[in-house]
């Protein structure tokens, strides 16, 4: 049994679904459905059942994916060590992130990082917080770029930036001229806020509710410049982090809000990364490096 057969069947558990899965894969889909057959006959047992829609695992199937990720994690971690004796001149780091939060933050980091090493391939896979926990925890990315809260206890935690929190209001807004506002004071506000599995959303919400109140959420979206947006026509207020504001047009008219936050709360932004598990020295170079320019682009 070659290791990439592990891959196969490990990204189809994930998919569920054969073209969807072989397009990650980069391979076409008669191949991997071959693959996974002639597995099957070798094990002499079916790991998925297949229907008239979503491929599902069998109780083998997910005994046999639960010992897979073992093995192509102890694989991952061997090949990453093998790669540190070269010294860094080749290899590959995969990095998880938030779409939004990377689009800020890495394409300096990632630009720096190939400079210095032309050698090493980096693979970025964005999704939402839940996921990119489980793909650090599985260990399909070594390192993700996220935001607290983080859930899982076995996650290291190291802090690339700590950032101040906003509310974006329109200009006609009675409270627009404050230099500085409390939370409390927009308890009857109409909130637009970016989807539940955001963890900027699920940090601002406790901070509603830490000021005393559930926040009247009238429309959800995946994008912060969608809800700026929104907040441009009057539709409603919403958070945004320090870094967007730094970066970006604001759609006008819009007004930028500091919020009076106890304990002086401050958004941060981390690498997250499994305890126990061999940190590869390019991986810690990558922290690094994303630590020396986010410090100079924010806080120098």
């Amino acid at each position: 049994m070659e290791p990439k057969i592990l891959r196969y069947v490990i990204m189809l558990a994930n998919e569920k679904n054969f073209s969807k899965a072989a397009e990650k894969l980069h391979m076409a889909q008669p191949s991997l459905s071959y693959q996974i057959m002639k597995l099957e006959n070798e094990l002499g047992t079916q790991l998925f059942n297949r229907g008239h829609g979503e491929v599902q695992l069998t109780y083998t199937g997910k005994v046999f994916v639960e010992h897979a990720l073992k093995i192509n994690d102890q694989f991952n971690q061997l090949k990453k060590q093998i790669d540190d004796v070269t010294d860094m001149q080749k290899g590959q780091l995969c990095i998880g992130s938030l779409a939004t939060t990377g689009a800020y933050l890495l394409p300096e980091a990632i630009s720096a990082f190939k400079n210095k090493y032309p050698g090493i391939e980096l693979v970025l896979l964005e999704d939402n917080a839940p996921n990119l926990e489980l793909l650090v925890l599985r260990g399909q990315v070594e390192i993700s770029l996220q935001s607290m809260p983080i859930t899982h206890k076995e996650l290291e935690i190291e802090t690339i930036l700590e950032d101040d929190v906003y509310l974006a209001v329109p200009p006609s807004h009675p409270l627009a001229k404050s230099k500085k506002v409390n939370l409390s004071d927009f308890q009857e506000e109409f909130f637009i806020l970016l989807k539940k599995e955001s963890s900027f959303r699920i940090e601002t919400e406790n901070l509603c509710r830490k000021a005393g109140f559930e926040p009247t959420i009238i429309f959800e979206s995946i994008n912060i410049l969608t809800c700026l947006s929104l907040v441009s026509t009057g539709m409603g207020i919403t958070f945004v982090p320090g870094m967007v504001i730094k970066n970006t047009p604001a759609p006008q008219p819009l007004v930028y809000l500091p919020v009076r936050l106890a304990n002086n709360h401050k958004r941060k932004v981390v690498f997250v990364y499994k305890n126990g598990r061999y940190l590869s020295k390019a991986a810690r170079s990558f922290i690094d490096i994303m630590k020396i320019v986010t410090n100079s682009k924010y806080t120098g």
